[in-house]
């Protein structure tokens, strides 16, 4: 996936367009992410051990990984990215437009 944990993402279709978030888990099998503050979706829960106030909670939904793309600071918007080694053998994300290359 193009996308990982603690990646700052720009949803590029649907409901949620133009919104920036950052990546709080990935599904590789799925290829879906949950990203915070987008697709808010509402669960009723029941009240448990752990959680005696029973209720409605509002909660982030998975989306496709392929409606997000990785943000880049220097371009200051959602970016294709790429793969590329470094000298000392370490695979590394880079920015196609700018070439700056995002921490892992």
């Amino acid at each position: 996936m193009h996308v990982k944990k603690d990646d700052i993402v720009v949803v590029i279709s649907g409901k949620d367009k133009g919104k920036k978030g950052k990546v709080i888990q990935s599904f590789p099998k799925e290829s879906k992410v949950l990203v915070e503050n987008i697709n808010m979706i509402t669960k009723h829960k029941k009240p448990t051990q752990q959680m005696q106030q029973g209720g409605i909670v509002r909660q982030e939904g998975p989306i496709d990984a392929a409606k997000v793309m990785l943000f880049c600071e220097k371009c200051n918007r959602g970016v294709r990215t790429g793969h590329k080694f470094l000298t000392d053998g370490k695979k590394v994300r880079y920015c196609k437009k700018c070439n700056e290359t995002f921490n892992n």
